[in-house]
């Protein structure tokens, strides 16, 4: 076992006390957001539902999943040099303790990246939450992911998946709205 490979019940503490601590103290969340769930209500039944509506502003974007009612709107601000460098990243928004902890570890996670680090480290929470609850092959991609690889035990539960995968989409697309502003 490596000096980063976890037991099953180390992995299980970390989370317990990720959730915990997200859940008292999130980062990242500021109120600037309207409710939108009755909005989207209507959507119920498929996956994560992107709201278009007045309020986001580019490099901002709503995220609605129906099967929980759990909602986020990201707001992230980019550099204006290349390598353009995620200079802000701040959301609102209220759901289950899955979402609300992978939204403040995200904002850990990419605050300060390059746009590029921030997609790749997207990519690789998407693959651990793909995993089925086996971790990803890479070691030095699940240490890239920090605490956010207590978030290994969700990725066995399929419904839980859409949880922890609300903000980092919502990360993704508001990045694509920043940037499309900029040119």
């Amino acid at each position: 076992m490596s000096d980063f490979a976890m037991s099953g019940d180390d992995l299980e503490q970390m989370y317990q006390e990720v959730i915990l601590e997200a859940s008292k103290n999130p980062h990242g969340k500021e109120h600037f957001a309207p409710d939108l769930a009755s909005e989207n209500a209507s959507q119920a039944g498929k996956t994560t539902v992107q709201a278009t509506h007045e309020y986001c502003t580019p490099g901002e974007s709503h995220q609605f999943n129906p099967t929980c009612g759990d909602e986020a709107t990201v707001h992230v601000e980019v550099s204006d040099q290349e390598p353009h460098v995620i200079e802000r990243l701040v959301w609102d928004g209220h759901g289950c303790s899955i979402s609300q902890a992978s939204l403040s570890v995200m904002v850990d996670l990419v605050e300060g990246k390059t746009v590029d680090e921030a997609m790749e480290l997207a990519g690789t929470f998407h693959k651990l939450m793909e995993s089925r609850g086996k971790g990803l092959d890479d070691e030095s991609a699940e240490e890239s992911l920090e605490d956010g690889i207590v978030f290994q035990g969700v990725s066995k539960y399929p419904m839980r998946v859409k949880c922890a995968l609300l903000g980092w989409e919502g990360m993704k697309d508001s990045v694509a709205k920043a940037l499309a502003a900029k040119a």
